[in-house]
């Protein structure tokens, strides 16, 4: 793959051969973002787990201490005073069948996070095949689906992420944007790490945390010490 100009003297700055600890990750991290615009923060965190296992399957949802610096647009599907609530807790879009028939018919995904009250899955389920693929199906493990939906969306708003495992048994997470700085990508970056290693199925067996790269979104991956992590494998 050819690398621009800017690419390759960031790369400059990075050790590709030794492991950082984790402060020294997101100062390298910041220091060789070189883009114009407020870079991402993403974090990949590969996992010693099978997830084609149902037993070994790394699956949650954490609100970040500082958000992750992106204005999240959310949509609820919930009726009455649920719909309500979640409108005065700052919701985009709140609606029922009139939702779903505007994404059906209008192809409509202007937004980063759905949630619906458990009496609207009957409806969000006809949606599986369009919002699963996009990971915008609701789910009780992330949260998603509760009844407490104002809460849940004031939560989405203030940094609530969730992480799991694709096919490669890799989790990939955005903790921020460079503008946080070290102190506040590091809190974040300690957040998530210590809700994946509490997250570690019971059938999991060997070094847990393969491996950990951190990376601005044009940015070099800078490789994380595993055995700073909290989880000496």
């Amino acid at each position: 793959m050819k690398r621009g100009k800017k690419y390759i003297e960031s790369a400059k700055l990075i050790d590709r051969s030794r492991l950082y600890d984790v402060d020294e990750t997101m100062d390298a991290v910041i220091k060789s973002a070189k883009a114009k615009f407020d870079e991402t923060v993403e974090v990949h965190v590969r996992l010693g787990v099978d997830s084609r296992h149902a037993d070994q399957q790394v699956r949650g949802a954490i609100v970040l201490p500082h958000g992750t610096g992106k204005n999240v647009r959310v949509l609820v599907f919930a009726r009455g005073d649920k719909a309500e609530a979640a409108t005065a807790a700052g919701a985009d879009y709140v609606g029922a069948e009139d939702m779903l028939e505007r994404i059906q018919k209008e192809n409509f995904f202007d937004y980063d996070v759905v949630i619906a009250s458990p009496d609207m899955m009957g409806i969000v389920g006809r949606l599986g095949k369009v919002l699963g693929p996009k990971g915008l199906m609701p789910n009780p493990k992330a949260g998603t689906v509760t009844p407490d939906v104002a809460r849940a969306v004031t939560e989405a708003k203030a940094g609530k992420i969730e992480y799991r495992l694709d096919k490669t048994n890799i989790i990939h997470c955005a903790i921020g944007k460079v503008s946080f700085g070290v102190e506040k990508l590091e809190e974040n970056f300690n957040t998530l790490l210590g809700a994946v290693i509490k997250a570690k199925p019971a059938a999991a067996k060997g070094q847990y945390i393969k491996s950990c790269v951190v990376t601005s979104t044009m940015g070099p991956g800078v490789k994380v010490n595993p055995a700073k992590l909290g989880e000496n494998a």
